[in-house]
């Protein structure tokens, strides 16, 4: 209290005031002064009259720090710090509703905030709100640093293994060989491990990061908020304290906020209590809306309170890693391929190990000079330890170019190249997995719109009674009935917004809720403010995809008449209806006939392609489906996408077979399906082919099974309808891929292989439940996805073929040498070198191909499709023969044909192996196809590659001979390598006319065991 006072009279004593000024500001002060000296004599009393441990025990409550405004009015830096933000988070956490009524409830606390409920904020001070409330971003955890990726690379047994040859290598080299010159064999393995280590690190932090921008961007919602009186479309990153925020089935709720309007508004707050039950949220007893809850059902607007880390989720969100640990089938399937062929090397590396061993302790094997290495007793210690060492590493090593390491590290780099490749085609990977499983789908069940239409609707029809209104007048009774109807009883808006002399007139909602208030604003004169003004909203039932329509009831403020609408399916609403409006306003009653003409005029609609939509009417105080008048019927054109057709046909030629799903009628869908392709133009559909979702609901468990293959289209259907198809074709053996936008398409999205959601309609409980986010909503997107995913795995495959010809090779000379002559020809540095080249940079330079047209050609694979192919057998067995032929005859007869020396051979080993698998990565473009250099243009990465492992061989023959234990050649050598390596592509074109069996090779080999 001192304090305060103090604080006071040094403000008035300070500021520079005029003698008026100072006199209000001691009036305020001798007011302020006395009315405190009140409370504290009533606090005495209250003191003397009860112990201090009742008081103490009397409920407690939260007070909001008001802080009171000492600055001058006109300065704004300060305006936003009377309300203390702890107490605006605690508001929400707490659900205190105590607290609430403190500030005056929601309109009380909005004034305080500087916000109004019907306006939002104004656009200058989102900064200034920012600053003192802080932005809603989350505080993440640092992504993993490149030290972190070195670490774990270091901490592979096999590198452990080598690193330990190295060091036991060095210092007996150092020892015997001194320092300059004995550091060579130890110092090249350690410097190889090295720089393998790196190279996976690198990668590894890469993808780290790849992966932290595609999830910024996945997270980056965009929601719709009112400021100053308009509403607009903003990123959930920029919502501040006190915006006005527009929820709707679906949304996810931006930050903790109250509750201000809306309708039959229920939250699931699952994500943040665990609890599955539905909130139902209301202005009285639970205005508390919780930031990262869901709208699962109605609509409303909510005022924000609390962002980013102020907020329950925000702190939650901040305490989850961005780990990626996902392991997708293809990485499963490969880890066991690696492991396999890991044992295989093992065993081999062994083998190796034993006999070199055998043969350096029985005398066999002789040093560079034609001297005998092990002479007993005679031989130096330090000498056995040194041999025993280079025979364990070079066994070590085998085993390190056994192991396909390199086959995880291509399935990320794939995956992450085309993850990224893909955003740029309108495609954003969620879950990687549906990368690799898209390439597999053998079923689309795909939305008609937004996705196979253009989602730009336009009212082009209007049916009064049995009228078709194209100008006239229509009776101002049933005209204003109109404006009711689609006013009021809508989630779109309309606004109004004066540029100079011109006034441009905007409208938000869904594009039905858009084409319906266009046409009643732009044909029939409809005011959306003057009508908003003149009733008063009693109830809304919202629209949902079960029932396909929405009902409102409201007072008419002048006479207090209560009016019933609804709207939606026209044969649906029309089936509620008793009688009708002619364009004159009298009302007649519907009969059999008339109901019948009014099905036709709905049917020639559809079969136009048009979306109907009936407006009903009634007067009465209840929201009941009794006792309704048709007021009238629209046909909304929403014309099909350019590039539907061509897409859709595309598909089909790849083997995928394209099923339509929408809440449409029958008709409508029969005249979209034949308009993009599905259906063909002419042809007698049969009743198996288009059905409709109530009557696939009705059948048996038996009947659908039979039936659900032909069906190409299914109209008026729910989600639980799409749930179902979706079940039965997986049942079937199909690998599905379904597209939804709705909060209810969730369950069938999660059911699917492959979930599709739609970035521009599509809800956030939707775009969550998928896979896959096609961000323009165009199914041309979904087959560019089907193409990316066969692009996936057939890089995989190329690179397995390529791989595994290089561990064939290597295995098999270095085994025949050791067993045969005691040595191996390449050295561990060597077989690092090659490991590098075909681990990291072949993996590069194969995993980053686009996809083709040819790869559209092709059936899709099956779930259990072999993933090594008898193609891909035949080319590289036969490229692993010509390699093993070629060098065993150098390794043994080398010496003889190049009149060389045995260190001269062995690089003549090392530079044509290297130079066959850098000619064989070119074969190892197509697996199929004999023209391997097809587009070779277009990939400049895969050129570089090429250009950079041959110059980096270059510099390990000629400058790095005492690292890579090699010698200088001559032009001629150089040439004869090259010449030998290049023979790979003859061979390779030759192999590819040897047609294949369609039996698996393995199950040949099962068979023979």
């Amino acid at each position: 209290m001192v304090n305060e006072i103090g604080a006071l009279v040094y403000n008035i004593s300070t500021i520079t005031l005029t003698k008026a000024q100072k006199r209000w500001r001691l009036a305020y002060f001798s007011i302020y002064f006395s009315n405190t000296m009140l409370s504290i004599s009533k606090v005495s009393k209250t003191l003397a009259r009860n112990p201090i441990s009742e008081i103490v025990a009397s409920s407690s409550y939260t007070a909001p720090k008001i802080i009171p405004q000492l600055t001058d009015p006109v300065d704004h830096s300060q305006r936003f710090l009377s309300i203390d933000q702890v107490d605006l988070a605690n508001l929400v956490k707490s659900k205190d509703l105590e607290l609430l009524h403190t500030f005056n409830g929601v309109t009380g606390l909005a004034k305080t905030l500087h916000t109004t409920l019907e306006n939002g904020i104004i656009s200058h001070d989102i900064e200034e709100r920012k600053i003192t409330y802080g932005s809603n971003t989350y505080k993440k955890p640092p992504l993993k640093g490149f030290v972190y990726f070195m670490v774990e690379a270091f901490k592979d047994t096999t590198i452990i293994i080598l690193l330990a040859c190295a060091a036991l290598s060095l210092g007996f080299g150092i020892k015997e060989d001194r320092p300059k010159e004995g550091w060579y064999e130890g110092g090249s393995i350690f410097v190889a491990v090295v720089l393998v280590i790196i190279v996976s690190a690198i990668s590894n932090f890469r993808q780290e990061k790849q992966f932290d921008r595609l999830s910024k961007i996945s997270n980056n919602i965009k929601i719709d908020v009112i400021r100053e009186g308009r509403r607009q479309e903003i990123s959930i990153f920029d919502v501040v304290v006190g915006d006005v925020v527009i929820l709707n089935i679906g949304d996810q709720i931006p930050a903790d906020g109250l509750f201000i309007t809306g309708h039959s508004l229920l939250v699931d707050e699952s994500s943040m209590t665990g609890e599955s039950d539905h909130i139902d949220v209301d202005a009285v007893t639970h205005p508390f809306l919780f930031s990262g809850s869901k709208v699962a059902d109605g609509h409303g607007q909510m005022l924000v309170i609390s962002v980013g880390m102020n907020t329950a989720w925000g702190k939650m969100m901040s305490s989850i890693t961005g780990d990626n640990d996902e392991q997708t089938p293809l990485q499963s399937r490969l880890n066991k391929l690696t492991s396999s062929i890991g044992k295989v090397g093992l065993a081999v590396a062994f083998l190796v190990l034993l006999v070199m061993l055998v043969r350096y302790f029985t005398g066999n094997t002789e040093d560079e000079n034609g001297n005998r290495e092990y002479n007993g007793k005679r031989t130096n210690t330090n000498d056995i330890l040194n041999s025993v060492t280079r025979i364990f590493a070079a066994a070590v090593t085998i085993v390190v170019v056994a192991i396909p390491e390199g086959l995880p590290l291509a399935v990320t780099l794939t995956l992450a190249y085309s993850m990224k490749r893909m955003m740029v085609d309108q495609a954003m990977v969620r879950k990687l997995s549906a990368c690799e499983t898209m390439g597999s789908a053998t079923v689309i069940c795909t939305d008609k719109t937004g996705t196979l239409t253009m989602n730009q609707m336009k009212v082009t029809k209007f049916w009064l009674g049995f009228d078709l209104i194209e100008g006239g007048v229509i009776d101002p009774k049933v005209l204003q009935l109109y404006h009711q109807g689609v006013g009021l009883n809508t989630t779109g808006s309309v606004y109004n917004s004066v540029t100079g002399t011109e006034t441009t007139t905007e409208y938000s909602g869904s594009p039905t809720e858009k084409a319906i208030l266009s046409w009643a604003v732009t044909n029939l004169g409809m005011d959306m403010e003057k009508l908003k003004q003149d009733s008063t909203i009693l109830h809304v039932e919202t629209f949902n995809s079960e029932k396909k329509r929405s009902g409102v009831s409201v007072m008419n403020k002048q006479d207090k008449t209560i009016h019933v609408h609804w709207k939606g399916a026209a044969e649906m609403v029309l089936a509620m209806c008793s009688n009708y409006y002619q364009k004159n306003a009298i009302k007649k009653p519907i009969n059999h006939e008339e109901k019948t003409r009014f099905e036709n005029i709905i049917q020639g609609m559809a079969a136009s392609s048009l979306r109907c939509i009936a407006f009903v009417h009634k007067e009465g105080d209840t929201l009941t489906e009794d006792g309704l008048t048709l007021l009238g019927i629209v046909g909304i054109k929403d014309p099909c996408r350019p590039g539907a057709k061509e897409a859709i046909d595309t598909c089909r030629s790849a083997g995928v077979e394209i099923k339509m799903i929408t809440g449409d009628n029958v008709f409508t869908a029969k005249a979209i399906a034949t308009e993009c392709g599905i259906l063909k133009p002419g042809q007698k559909v049969n009743k198996e082919e288009v059905i409709e979702g109530e009557q696939f609901r009705n059948f048996t468990e038996d009947e659908r099974m039979e039936r659900v293959e032909s069906i190409k289209v299914m109209a008026r259907s729910s989600p639980f309808d799409k749930l179902l198809m979706v079940q039965c074709l997986k049942k079937k053996g199909h690998v599905v891929a379904v597209t939804g936008d709705g909060t209810n398409d969730a369950p069938a999205l999660k059911e699917a292989d492959i979930g599709l959601s739609m970035g521009i309609q599509g809800t956030e409980v939707a775009k969550e439940s998928s896979d896959i986010v096609i961000l323009d909503d165009d199914f041309a997107s979904v087959a560019t996805v089907l193409r990316w995913g066969r692009c996936v795995y057939n890089n995989i495959q190329k690179f397995i073929q390529f791989q595994l010809t290089v561990n064939v090779a290597a295995l098999v000379i270095n085994f025949v040498a050791a067993v045969s002559a005691g040595d191996v020809p390449l050295t561990a540095v060597q077989l690092l070198w090659v490991n590098l080249i075909m681990d990291t940079l072949g993996a590069l330079a194969l995993a980053t191909e686009r996809p083709t047209k040819e790869l559209m050609d092709h059936p899709p694979v099956g779930r259990v499709a072999p993933l090594i192919t008898n193609v891909m057998w035949r080319n590289l067995l036969a490229q692993s023969l010509y390699q093993i032929i070629i060098l065993l005859t150098f390794q043994f007869r080398g010496k003889s044909i190049f009149n060389v020396d045995e260190r001269v051979k062995n690089t003549i080993i090392f530079n044509t192996f290297v130079f066959c698998q850098v000619f064989n990565e070119f074969n190892s473009r197509k697996l199929e196809k004999q023209n391997v250099f097809e587009g070779l243009h277009k990939n400049r990465l895969f050129m570089g590659i090429i250009g950079v492992t041959v110059i980096l061989q270059i510099v390990m023959v000629e400058f790095l001979k005492d690292f890579a234990d090699t010698e200088k050649l001559n032009w001629e050598q150089w040439g004869i390598c090259i010449a030998i390596a290049a023979l790979s592509w003859p061979i390779g074109w030759i192999v590819k006319l040897i047609p294949v069996p369609d039996r698996s090779f393995l199950s040949y080999i099962r068979g023979w065991i």
